[in-house]
C-alpha cells in the first residue's frame, strides 16, 4: 500500500512526529526493533492506538519482536515528506525569528530556511546565522525567483495580514504563523497558527484548576 494513496487523519498526523522522534532515539542507541508499547510510552499514546496509526501505512509489527526501527523510520519519513527538503523563508528577524532560525531540529524534518526578510534598515543587507536578510519590499520577486513554497511569519501582529497577502501573491503555498494575530489566506494555502500567548494562558488555566 503506497502512503500517497492514504489521506492521513488529522489527529494521526499530530502523533506521527512523536513516533518518529522515538525511532530516531532508538537508532541513536543502536536498537534494531521497537514495540508499540515502547513507542506509545515515549509518545504518551496508547499502544493500541500506535498500532492502528501505523497500520494505515501498511506497517505491521512482528508478534514478540516488534517493528524494525530502520524500516519504520523510513516509512514515516516517506509519509511525513521528510525525504524532501522544503526550502522556506522567514519574515521578521526579531528575537522569536532568530530563535527559530537557530533551532537545529527543523533540518531533521526537512525544513531549510534559505532567506530572511525584515523592515529594519540596520538588518537589511546583513546575514543572520548565515542567511541573508532582505527588505520586506523584495518579498515578491525573491520568492518568485527562488520558487519558495513555505514561509514563516514572526512579525508584530499589525503587520501579519499584509505580509501574508504578499506571500500568497508571491506563490507561497504554506504559512507557519507565529504572529499573535488571526490571518486569512485562500483555501489553497495551508495555514498553521502558533499562538504562544494562547498556549501559555491555557497552561496557566489548567495549573490553576489543579491547584484548586
Amino acid at each position: 500500500m503506497h502512503s500517497d494513496s492514504i489521506k492521513v487523519p488529522k489527529f494521526t498526523l499530530k502523533r506521527l512526529p512523536l513516533y518518529y522522534r522515538c525511532l530516531r532515539a532508538c537508532l541513536d542507541r543502536n536498537q534494531e526493533y521497537v514495540s508499540s508499547e515502547q513507542i506509545g510510552k515515549a509518545a504518551q499514546v496508547n499502544a493500541v492506538q500506535v498500532r492502528k496509526d501505523l497500520a494505515l501505512f501498511g506497517a505491521m509489527g512482528t508478534p514478540g519482536v516488534g517493528y524494525c526501527v530502520a524500516d519504520l523510520k523510513a516509512k514515516l519519513e516517506e509519509v511525513l515528506g521528510l525525504n524532501n527538503v522544503n526550502e522556506a523563508v522567514l519574515i521578521g528577524v526579531g528575537r522569536l525569528g532568530r530563535a527559530i532560525i537557530d533551532y537545529p531540529g527543523f533540518e531533521r524534518y526537512g525544513l531549510h530556511i534559505v532567506a530572511l526578510f525584515d523592515s529594519n534598515p540596520e538588518l537589511i543587507g546583513t546575514q543572520v546565522s548565515g542567511r541573508p536578510v532582505f527588505s520586506t519590499q523584495e518579498i515578491l520577486h525573491i520568492i518568485r525567483r527562488l520558487q519558495i513554497k513555505v514561509a514563516i511569519i514572526t512579525v508584530p501582529a499589525e503587520y501579519a495580514q499584509s505580509i501574508a497577502n504578499v506571500l500568497v501573491e508571491a506563490g507561497i503555498r504554506a504559512i507557519w504563523n507565529f504572529a499573535p494575530a488571526v490571518i486569512e489566506v485562500p483555501s489553497h494555502v495551508v495555514l498553521r497558527n502558533e499562538d504562544l500567548a494562547a498556549g501559555l494562558a491555557t497552561l496557566f488555566h489548567y495549573l490553576a484548576e489543579r491547584n484548586e
